[in-house]
């Protein structure tokens, strides 16, 4: 497999916070024999809908998008995904989402048989997964309020935050400096809004001294408790 190479754990950036971080040495060592670590570019398809499900993935650097596309070829983003998030539906016998990579990105991808023999064998990993299924699940909720709120600006500012909480390698602190993973028109595609009212809101909250554009992607956040007041 092109851009395949062995898991070397010790040089994971998320491995204390991936599922497999509740196994022991032992079995992590017997999950990196099985697995292989593969590298992605921006856009490339990771999962495809209708495959069917023959491993289990963690994304380990990068961000990937979980859509769906209308016969008109309409694609509908219904999920992102960070690093130490699972790539695809673990538990489906086929992918029904495209899952597509955002950035530059990376995983670890194991054989869907051995990791479920590991989970059945070991209840710490399949509790973990099921943290991680409602963790999912609050994530979806979540997106659905960001897209649900009434004005556009508050849409923008909220999924800048979100950005930022999932660029920090740390869960006590949200990233002030990061990187946007998706371009101006998938941004407008998940909020319901357009690319003129993405760029334009953009412009305001720099204006306004709430945050620094860096770039083509690039954010720096100047005051992050306005950024909060106008999300709420």
């Amino acid at each position: 497999m092109a851009n395949a190479e062995g898991i070397v754990c010790a040089a994971c950036p998320v491995a204390d916070r991936a599922v497999c971080s509740v196994l022991s040495p032992e079995d992590r060592a017997e999950l990196a024999r099985i697995g292989h670590h593969r590298r992605y570019t921006r856009g490339e398809t990771i999962v495809a809908a209708g495959d069917t499900n023959t491993i289990c993935a963690t994304l380990t650097r990068g961000a990937a998008k979980m859509s769906t596309i209308d016969r008109d070829g309409t694609e509908r983003i219904v999920a992102l995904v960070h690093p130490a998030g699972m790539l695809g539906q673990m538990f489906a016998p086929a992918a029904t989402l495209h899952v597509t990579a955002l950035t530059d990105s990376e995983a670890c991808l194991f054989p869907r048989v051995q990791f479920e023999t590991l989970r059945d064998a070991r209840p710490a990993l399949a509790r973990r997964l099921l943290s991680e299924l409602g963790r999912e699940l609050d994530d979806s909720r979540a997106l659905i309020d960001l897209i649900s709120k009434r004005q556009a600006k508050g849409r923008v500012t909220a999924l800048i935050l979100a950005f930022s909480r999932a660029a920090s390698p740390a869960p006590c602190h949200d990233e002030t400096a990061f990187e946007l993973p998706l371009t101006r028109g998938e941004m407008a595609q998940l909020l319901g809004i357009t690319i003129e009212t993405v760029s334009r809101t953009l412009t305001v909250l720099e204006k306004e001294r709430l945050i620094r554009r860096e770039g083509s992607h690039g954010i720096v956040i100047l005051d992050r408790d306005g950024l909060e007041q106008l999300a709420a």
